[in-house]
């Protein structure tokens, strides 16, 4: 008889919204300045809130307060007034934060309920 492959005992929530957002900040490069820009700012902020639940989630705290940072920077009710090379430079900043946490927020499984007989 086969045997099944053992399940991981984490998993990476954290993995695909980190992804979508790195590639929303490298996409929102571009449009600095124009009327879809917003698009970028809500998405981004966002997805930094919900990795920010992960790293809760997570019990690594330390990413909550990176990502609070980083949905504050990007929200785009009060719009931080950046502009220029640094801001560029914050866009690959934290399309690289994103992608670091998405890699190392681990979140340990819940065992699955025992079947009823």
């Amino acid at each position: 008889m086969p045997q099944t492959p053992a399940k991981p005992e984490t998993s990476r929530p954290a993995f695909v919204p980190g992804i979508i957002a790195a590639a929303a900040l490298l996409a929102g490069v571009p449009l600095l300045g124009a009327d879809w820009y917003l698009l970028i700012r809500f998405v981004v902020a966002i997805l930094a809130l919900i990795v920010a639940w992960f790293g809760v989630q997570a019990q690594q705290w330390w990413w909550a307060i990176v990502f609070f940072a980083v949905a504050v920077a990007w929200n785009p009710i009060f719009p931080v007034p950046a502009e220029g090379i640094a801001w560029i430079v914050a866009h690959v900043v934290g399309a690289a934060l994103f992608l670091t946490a998405g890699a190392l927020i681990r979140v340990p499984r819940e065992a699955p309920p025992a079947p009823r007989r």
